[in-house]
């Protein structure tokens, strides 16, 4: 199961951490993968930046990621680790 956490502290809420959310639960469920994603949330992941997100995939931090950038970013970090590419 790939584990995926996003952080939704303060400095991500106001990037548009639940938008963010929102976004990976309706892919998720469009892409049949619901059963391989455990999706999360966190406090603080300490990697704040000034544009975006903080996503873990796997324990492995990404920073940055926004609405725009998000289906690159799914496709490139969520589908294709679970071989749905």
């Amino acid at each position: 199961m790939l584990a995926v956490k996003i952080c939704v502290g303060s400095s991500c809420y106001l990037k548009g951490a639940q938008e963010l959310v929102e976004m990976f639960q309706t892919a998720i469920k469009e892409n049949n993968i619901e059963g391989k994603v455990e999706l999360s949330g966190s406090l603080c992941a300490g990697r704040c930046n000034r544009y975006g997100v903080t996503v873990h995939v796997d324990g492995i931090t990404y920073t940055g990621i926004t609405k725009e950038n998000f289906n690159e970013f799914f496709k490139d970090y969520i589908l294709k680790r679970l071989g749905a590419v």
